[in-house]
């Protein structure tokens, strides 16, 4: 009887650790795509990342930090904007505009604030730009791209087998 309720605990508590995105759970034994085509609020991100060749990248050992952006900010775009980076012939810049979103090694919430708080003011993507990163409240990190546009983080701290996400309200876009 013992064994049963121990097995029972680690079962709900394992079930309440996955975090909802777009409707969804994610789970942390999954990679960052397979998590990311299950959310309704990431649609445009996986049609990005699939168009721009990074899926087998993604679900590599990693680990990754991605500040994903929903459906939301990608609308926020000037219009056409999603759709000439989706064309073939403009792979490249959509390749750095997301790699822009990615930064390497695993950084959670806490791992975000240790550095801000230690004075590191920006990390370095994988397409080897910048982000400003900086407390704004206790529980806020923002995020500013090299042209000076803010993300606020919506949720924090989604892992996965080969890193984490954190969703944002904005496209951060690199120096072109």
């Amino acid at each position: 009887m013992a064994l049963m309720f121990f097995v029972v605990t680690l079962t709900i508590n394992a079930q309440s650790a996955n975090v909802m995105v777009g409707g969804e759970a994610m789970l942390p034994a999954k990679n960052i795509v397979d998590n990311a085509v299950k959310s309704k609020v990431h649609t445009t991100l996986v049609a990005a990342v699939t168009a721009a060749g990074l899926v087998e990248t993604l679900q590599g050992k990693g680990p990754f930090t991605v500040f994903a952006p929903v459906n939301d900010a990608f609308e926020n775009l000037p219009e056409g904007t999603v759709e000439t980076l989706l064309k073939p012939e403009n792979k490249a810049t959509l390749t750095k505009v997301l790699t822009y979103h990615v930064v390497a090694g695993k950084y959670d919430f806490n791992a975000l604030a240790a550095l801000i708080k230690k004075g590191t003011k920006s990390v370095t993507t994988v397409s080897g730009g910048k982000l400003m990163i900086k407390m704004n409240g206790a529980r806020n990190i923002q995020i500013t791209d090299e042209n000076g546009a803010v993300a606020n983080v919506s949720t924090y701290d989604v892992y996965q087998s080969n890193g984490v996400i954190h969703t944002i309200d904005a496209v951060l876009l690199p120096k072109m």
